[in-house]
């Protein structure tokens, strides 16, 4: 892919996000439409997807983002679904999909239907997981659908390279293949932590918010290349890059709540600069597809509507055998008392909501587009079109079909996050309080250390003492009575009226600063220096207003 082609591909799939953002639509869904249009029009350059690049520079990042923000202790308490969803769905869809490809095409080898079945297993959590925020689901149906896509690509993949050595001709048994993906799961856990460990104990010793973000950066590629190319016994068995990133990104986000605030704040940004830039290109990329996937089926003309079929089949299969397993995975072990306890019933309609968030992404064309050409003997791959046709189907179909449907199912079942908002409320409450107490206790003692350490007089140490005391309960007052509101009531509280004003006084502040240095009488260095503080109070003030209206 040439360079200018791939900027020229970013830069449109970036102001469609940007429109999509400005109007509340799905980004994903509009980019993907617009690439799929774009793809029809005579003389644009053909954009194809380069598998390396996508698993390599796109998937890692992607993963990293999203298991830095999600919640260890949410993601360990979702573990059984987590994996139900995330693992065993996955080997079924598989297996599954590779029998009715079987079926439908019997010329295609067994161990290439299941290459196929493989690659259209893993769901993607990207457009499933911006349409959950967008609707407001649940937590804990945001803790599964973001588990399931941080744990199921790493058993596709090893599901499709063991699929992959079966038709190669490098195949062992069904042990050898268990031991192939035990393997890939122990190294990619355990390069994961191992680096995120060491990342962690440098940035605690470096003290620099700037180095500790790019340490931060490359985490993502450097684990995901390590276990990739990790042979401990052979060339058959190699870590989960996959697994890999995901333990780091775990990690390092439960780590980074005691990191500085300038790194939370910098790193915060950065992640979320990445996750927009490259969903748009990995939306964009899918849908750029579409003439490779024809000319590959215009090879084999005289079956064309046979591979069509088989590829609507295959869609059939991968929407509808989620479902069922959906239930069985959430019902079955309360059922027979697994570990002996009792675990509280999902709701059906979170259940409903969750089956239909089936949708594939770029992990699916990916692998498809990474199937050699040749076989280790050099004949052509078997089944590599269908292949190649099925996934495009299956990827392109649930986007549209599922992702645009899902929000409307979600707003009927009335699958929403009140009660955890409830119990935000009560939480936030109760921290409030037990962090304003612990401040006024700290401060009783801070009295009697600036008048001995710092020679402080005491009444100017008690003037002081009574302004921090008074900012501290003000500012909780203010918070517990925000807490209370309505949306409505606090877009008119004394609180939002107070910030408006405070931004209002900033931006004068900031135009008086751009009117002196236009003048002459401000070097651009002290301007800069001056904007930094007034944005980083603005920035507070917004977050604050934010925090309150959301």
């Amino acid at each position: 892919m040439e360079l200018l082609t791939l900027m020229a591909v970013l830069a449109g799939a970036l102001g469609l996000t940007a429109v999509a953002r400005r109007f509340n639509l799905s980004a994903p869904l509009l980019v993907v439409v617009a690439a799929l249009a774009v793809s029809f029009v005579p003389g644009v350059p053909r954009v194809e997807m380069e598998p390396e690049l996508v698993l390599t520079l796109v998937l890692p990042p992607l993963l990293y983002s999203t298991a830095r923000e999600s919640s260890f202790a949410q993601f360990k308490a979702a573990a059984r679904p987590i994996i139900g969803l995330g693992v065993v769905l996955v080997v079924i869809t598989a297996l599954v999909v590779g029998f009715v490809v079987h079926l439908l095409l019997p010329d295609l080898p067994m161990s290439s239907a299941f290459v196929l079945g493989a690659v259209v297993a893993p769901p993607d959590a990207v457009t499933a997981a911006a349409i959950g925020r967008r609707q407001h689901l649940p937590r804990r149906l945001m803790t599964v659908l973001t588990g399931e896509s941080l744990v199921n690509d790493a058993a596709a993949l090893t599901l499709y390279k063991i699929g992959l050595a079966a038709v190669l001709g490098a195949a062992g048994s069904l042990g050898h293949g268990f031991l192939v993906f035990l393997v890939a799961a122990v190294l990619g856990i355990g390069v994961g932590l191992a680096a995120a460990v060491l990342v962690s104990l440098i940035r605690r010793k470096l003290e620099d918010p700037l180095m500790e973000s790019v340490f931060g950066i490359i985490v993502p590629f450097a684990v995901y290349v390590t276990a990739e190319h990790l042979h401990p016994f052979s060339a058959d068995f190699s870590g989960s890059g996959v697994l890999a990133v995901v333990a780091a990104g775990l990690y390092l986000g439960d780590r980074s709540l005691y990191a500085g605030s300038a790194t939370r704040v910098q790193d915060s940004s950065i992640w979320a600069s990445f996750d927009v830039l490259l969903e748009a290109l990995v939306f964009a990329l899918m849908g750029l597809q579409l003439p490779f996937v024809l000319a590959g089926v215009s090879a084999n003309a005289h079956d064309n509507w046979q591979l069509w079929w088989c590829a609507l089949a295959v869609l059939g299969v991968a929407i509808a055998i989620r479902i069922p397993y959906v239930f069985l995975n959430a019902y079955l072990p309360q059922a027979v008392r697994f570990f002996g306890r009792e675990r509280d019933r999902p709701p059906t309609r979170n259940l409903l909501v969750l089956s239909w968030a089936g949708m594939r992404g770029v992990v699916t064309l990916a692998a498809a587009a990474g199937v050699p050409l040749l076989t280790n003997a050099g004949q052509p791959f078997p089944g590599r079109d269908e292949i190649q046709l099925c996934a495009f189907v299956v990827a392109i179909g649930t986007v549209l079909v599922q992702g645009l449907t899902l929000p409307v199912l979600i707003r009927r079942l009335g699958v929403h996050d009140k009660d955890d908002a409830e119990r935000d409320a009560e939480e936030e409450m109760a921290a409030r309080e037990a962090a304003m107490h612990a401040a006024l206790d700290r401060l009783d003692e801070m009295t009697p250390e600036l008048v001995g350490k710092l020679g402080i007089p005491q009444e100017r140490a008690e003037r002081l003492g009574n302004r921090l005391r008074a900012l501290v309960e003000t500012r909780y007052r203010g918070a517990v009575a925000a807490i209370s509101l309505s949306a409505e009531e606090r877009e008119s509280s004394p609180h939002a009226a107070f910030v408006q004003a405070r931004r209002d006084l900033l931006l004068v502040q900031r135009e008086t600063m751009l009117e002196q240095r236009a003048e002459g009488k401000l070097d651009d260095e002290v301007l800069r220096k001056v904007l930094r503080e007034l944005d980083l109070e603005e920035l507070a003030l917004s977050d604050t207003l934010m925090a309150r209206l959301s």
